[in-house]
């Protein structure tokens, strides 16, 4: 049975070092609630409707975003986890999961493994806190992870192993080791082993150390010019032609276009499908953020039914189908409805795996 899996943000609660970085109060409604349309029907700002401006120190809100969620068929959260050599940011809500038991709804984590910049791309510019590696480390947070949040009778496994997700496995000095680390200890601690997802959103250069490939979409570096964000005449001149739009510094493309390019990117042999709902960052870059234009549920439909053709072929427990995702709010890639769209992309999730 096919498990949907939609992947989850938890940056929508205060944490000191946001306050610090960004200022106090800092959330990830801080961006969304600032942005502003920069054309002419631009969907700037865009703002929650069912669930409003929550704040994930509450319980209450995550119980109800499992609720809508479950009403949908989604299967479950992938939770996006922080780790910095033992330090932990993001923390709150897994933490609510994990103590209160609520709610009971499935989960797993996903390792987002990379240093945070002020540039909001990942890179190793204007870095705020760096991601570093160390055998000793991959052992800390092995045992952490086998003592703390696998024993948790929600947790998601494959054929009883729990399911981890690692979003950068090149950054490694050496990703074979320390996935022998982490599955030798969680074989120490009980398990029967981990069921390990290499993402292959910054390719993948050992996929063979994994159990499978996630097939990350959307892969913002296969359209042209994407990380350029200066002032450019191919981009003045394509954004004239196909959006009647005269800026060569704001990076459009079209949603359906897109969505056929991931399909047809080389793919793993072996691989779990990831399809995006939509694409618009402006809300955390402005004028140098990437935007895909005409966000439609038909073309959205299209690549789940093809996600879920895929994942058919899958042995048993492997079948699952990441949506990327619940609420990216602040890169316009949310599940969870908005005063434009309210549940329609839901609604395209479930009818394409629930039948309805």
């Amino acid at each position: 049975m096919i498990r949907p899996i939609a992947i989850y943000l938890p940056q929508f609660h205060p944490t000191p070092e946001n306050d610090k970085w960004w200022g106090k109060g800092f959330t990830e409604w801080t961006n969304v609630t600032k942005a502003k349309p920069l054309f002419r029907d631009h969907y700037q700002p865009r703002l929650p409707s069912d669930l409003g401006f929550y704040d994930l120190r509450a319980i209450e809100t995550i119980e109800e975003q499992a609720a809508l969620a479950r009403e949908y068929a989604i299967h479950g959260f992938s939770f996006y986890h922080y780790w910095f050599s033992g330090k932990r940011l993001l923390h709150d809500p897994l933490d609510l999961l994990l103590e209160t038991k609520r709610p009971d709804f499935p989960f797993l984590l996903f390792w987002a493994n990379e240093s945070w910049s002020r540039r909001w791309l990942g890179e190793e510019r204007d870095v705020l806190i760096r991601q570093e590696y160390s055998r000793e480390d991959d052992l800390h947070h092995a045992e952490w992870l086998c003592g703390r949040v696998f024993p948790d009778k929600r947790y998601i496994r494959v054929d009883g192993k729990p399911v981890f997700v690692i979003y950068r496995p090149n950054d490694f000095p050496d990703i074979g080791e320390t996935l022998k680390i982490f599955r030798e200890t969680a074989v120490k601690k009980g398990f029967p082993g981990l069921y390990l997802i290499g993402n292959n959103s910054h390719t993948l250069k050992k996929p063979e150390v994994f159990d499978t490939v996630l097939n990350f979409e959307p892969q913002l570096g296969l359209l042209q010019q994407a990380f350029h964000d200066k002032w450019s005449w191919r981009r003045l001149l394509h954004n004239v032609s196909r959006f009647g739009l005269y800026s060569g510094t704001l990076k459009l493309y079209s949603y359906a276009e897109t969505k056929n390019l991931m399909k047809k990117r080389r793919l793993p042999e072996k691989f779990v499908p990831c399809p995006f709902v939509g694409w618009d960052n402006t809300a955390r870059r402005g004028e140098k953020g990437i935007i895909l234009v005409g966000q439609d549920t038909q073309p959205f439909e299209d690549s789940l039914r093809w996600a879920k053709e895929i994942a058919m072929k899958l042995p048993g427990e492997e079948q699952f189908v990441f949506i990327n995702a619940w609420n990216e709010w602040a890169e316009g890639n949310h599940l969870e409805p908005c005063r434009r769209y309210g549940r329609a992309f839901l609604e395209t999730v479930k009818k394409v795996f629930a039948g309805e």
